[in-house]
């Protein structure tokens, strides 16, 4: 299959853990791959090399620069594209945010570039990458937890603890790309990774490898934690990804929504 064209397809957040992984896949599969950075004017040399020196990428990788909070400047990168896998999330990790633009960022920002797919007329197919954040704070004594729960926005409010905000944008936001689809007819999949370890190609090291290295490291704060966390390996979800985008079958009546976990004993 490497080295066949597919067709061109988009990536958001092409420089994070999640994203870059699943570009380097997508390449392999013969796809032309457009990527979305963000852009940042105190940041012109940042290094993309990580996904320029990909194979394929010299031939059939494009980098564009958007950003949430701009919605219209992801047309370009969307623009002739028969699918779009938006990986992009806002992180703050210095919380110079507050809770609530944090959320309207995503979820803004998310409504905005489903837009553009409607726009486009060329995308096919749109796969969200979710999180096993939108389907596990509840407060239910639940026998089992899928992808027909969702989180309880108003308890995960109750929280105090860094993180929090994230958990509540994915709910909110799935929930409005849900929405958006069903409304608009726009076939929509979403993911729904756990705790995402295994190799990666981005600059550092991700906090969700970081955790799964406790075991070796010996963090035992960590490896507590560990112990009641699922984890999925990264090829897992960037294979989950393409499946879903070229599988015929995997819209379902209520949008496709796709759980992946691992729960290690």
């Amino acid at each position: 299959m490497e080295g066949e064209s597919k067709g061109t397809v988009c990536v958001t957040g092409g420089t994070g853990f999640v994203a870059s992984w699943l570009i380097f896949r997508l390449l392999q599969h013969g796809y032309f791959v457009n990527t979305t950075i963000r852009s940042n004017p105190l940041d012109n040399k940042r290094n993309t090399s990580y996904l320029t020196s990909l194979p394929g990428a010299s031939e059939r990788l494009q980098i564009f620069q958007a950003d949430l909070d701009k919605p219209d400047s992801f047309q370009s990168a969307i623009k002739g594209c028969i699918g779009v896998f938006h990986v992009a999330h806002p992180i703050d990790l210095v919380d110079n945010e507050t809770q609530e633009m944090k959320i309207n960022k995503s979820v803004s920002g998310t409504l905005g570039i489903l837009q553009a797919c409607l726009d486009s007329k060329t995308v096919k197919r749109v796969v969200y990458t979710s999180s096993a954040a939108t389907v596990m704070f509840h407060n239910k004594d639940l026998d089992v937890t899928d992808e027909n729960t969702w989180s309880d926005v108003d308890y995960m409010r109750t929280f105090n603890y860094f993180g929090a905000s994230y958990c509540i944008a994915k709910t909110l936001t799935e929930r409005a790309a849900l929405e958006f689809a069903e409304k608009h007819s726009l076939d929509l999949v979403t993911v729904i990774p756990s705790w995402i370890h295994g190799p990666f190609i981005c600059p550092g090291l991700p906090g969700s490898v970081s955790s799964s290295l406790s075991m070796i490291i010996g963090n035992k704060g960590q490896i507590k934690y560990n112990e009641t966390t699922a984890f999925v390996h990264t090829d897992d979800v960037a294979n989950a990804h393409i499946f879903l985008f070229e599988c015929p079958n995997a819209k379902q009546p209520k949008g496709g929504t796709f759980a992946l976990l691992l729960r290690l004993q």
